[in-house]
């Protein structure tokens, strides 16, 4: 039996060879791996001693010979091609070892493999006559059955060949989004994922669902710590994803978020932390309840304390204090996790039939300074800075989407409906008479003076919304009868 070996990562690479050897394999190999068994006293047989053809232009092309891929590709089971061998003087490959250049590590032309991937797709290929091995976890299983069985199942074929495919289709896809770097939306998106987590069930129980990340990324799920509580399930990951996103999007002091239903039910800002989660909390106290609770700074045992009696289903914050750990945990259905803080994703994919609606991420474009004041009243100090808080959360909110905030505290948030002076309602009468004064954000343009009067009906003393409506005068009319101050930004933030 003959085994060809040529990786880069030569993580138990001496321990295989050996195991090979042992078993009554002849290696052959080149380059740096030969030399590695050489040095560690492994016999093996050199490829251009096969070939008959040295290593060339710069050791680009080794394998790349017929005397090497007529041994991996002949089909054992045809006449033909045995006679073929035979003519050639060629001796069959019963075994590839090979993985690639570290593109994703170090991506430039060089870092381009060619005979590896052509190795190791003549290998899968050929896979009812040939293993083959890219992934150094797969080498103590292969040699395991090797020894007990003299050789690998028609199932481990068919798996390592498998995952042969994935990884020569990863390594493509790599090469592919260097080309693209600097496109946003390139002429054709080649996502190489794995499943990095599984779950019980999706959004309901009959839906399969599991959590994939891109091949060779980690984010901020791959590095998390959960102290304590049951295991996460699908929607808890998708609304603890919203909730971690949001509370980075509050600005530098320290602030806690509440998701229920990927949808923000408390935000709020404050000089500690605890207090931040207790004003969060008020905003909507009945639609906390089972939620998602972010905190941008480590859980205090105040904050551990306050938030105890409340049924939530996941905290998640960049550290907890000595003792807040001791609270929470004490409750056994409330996942506790402690994560750095997220990155912003390639793409924002969603599914559509035969395949996917792909835009880049929502993100803030303009900023105070780009921001106009469009009525006779102007906004004060204290509204400003509620304007700029109530921009931010009603971004994260489902379209139509409305949000009222009073000295730095979510009170009212308008979710969801199919027209917007719906969401000014509900925004309301959540806030019930505590947002006098305050400030509200309107995700996209009013369509008419009737949210306005709806606004002032409940107190608001400023808004701020994207403008640009046929019907802008009409509504900065309404906004000076009622005295508010209202402000445009020029930029909208529905989301669907």
């Amino acid at each position: 039996m003959r085994a060809l070996i040529s990786v880069y990562d030569k993580t138990g690479l001496v321990d295989l060879a050996r195991g090979l050897v042992d078993l009554g394999w002849e290696l052959v190999s080149s380059g740096g791996t030969s030399k590695a068994l050489e040095e560690a006293g492994v016999p093996v047989t050199a490829v251009d001693s096969i070939t008959a053809s040295p290593e060339m232009l710069g050791g680009r092309v080794k394998t790349l010979h017929p005397k090497i891929h007529g041994g991996i590709l002949a089909d054992r089971s045809k006449p033909e091609h045995l006679s073929d061998l035979e003519a050639q003087g060629i001796e069959p490959i019963d075994l590839v070892v090979c993985n690639l250049y570290p593109f994703r590590s170090s991506p430039s032309i060089e870092m381009i493999d060619v005979g590896g991937p052509t190795m190791v797709r003549a290998a899968a290929k050929n896979h009812a006559h040939v293993g083959v091995v890219v992934d150094p976890a797969d080498y103590g299983q292969v040699l395991e059955e090797l020894r007990a069985d003299g050789s690998l199942s028609t199932e481990t074929k068919r798996r390592l060949a498998r995952a042969a495919f994935a990884h020569t289709a990863a390594y493509d896809a790599a090469i592919v989004t260097w080309f693209d770097e600097g496109e946003t939306l390139p002429p054709s998106i080649h996502l190489a994922l794995d499943r990095a987590q599984e779950v019980r069930y999706g959004e309901n129980p009959h839906q399969q669902a599991a959590r994939y990340r891109e091949v060779g990324q980690r984010g901020w799920w791959d590095s998390m710590t959960q102290h304590g509580g049951k295991e996460l399930s699908y929607l808890n990951l998708y609304d603890t994803e919203a909730a971690w996103r949001l509370v980075h999007d509050l600005g530098d002091g320290p602030a806690v978020a509440i998701i229920k239903h990927a949808n923000p039910c408390g935000a709020a800002v404050a000089g500690d932390i605890e207090t931040a989660y207790t004003r969060a909390h008020e905003c909507d106290p009945v639609s906390a309840f089972g939620g998602i609770v972010a905190s941008n700074r480590p859980v205090s045992v105040a904050m551990a304390e306050a938030l105890a009696p409340v049924f939530t289903e996941v905290i998640v914050a960049p550290g907890y204090e000595a003792g807040a750990l001791e609270v929470l945990t004490a409750k056994k259905n409330l996942r506790v996790l402690e994560a750095e803080a997220p990155g912003r994703p390639r793409f924002d994919l969603r599914s559509i039939d035969a395949g996917l609606l792909v835009q880049e991420p929502d993100h803030f474009v303009s900023q105070r300074p780009d921001w106009r004041v469009v009525t006779k009243a102007q906004p004060n100090d204290d509204q400003w800075r509620d304007l700029e808080l109530a921009w931010r959360v009603c971004a994260w909110v489902k379209s139509n989407a409305i949000a009222f905030v009073k000295n730095g505290q979510a009170l009212g948030i308008g979710a969801g409906q199919q027209n917007r002076v719906d969401s000014v309602r509900i925004a309301a009468r959540k806030a019930d008479g505590r947002a006098q004064g305050g400030a509200c954000a309107s995700d996209a343009f009013f369509p008419f003076r009737d949210n306005i009067d709806e606004l002032a009906a409940a107190g608001i003393g400023a808004v701020i919304q994207p403008g640009n409506s046929l019907r802008d005068e009409e509504v900065i009319t309404a906004a000076d009868e009622h005295g508010l101050a209202m402000v445009f930004t020029g930029e909208r933030h529905f989301r669907h």
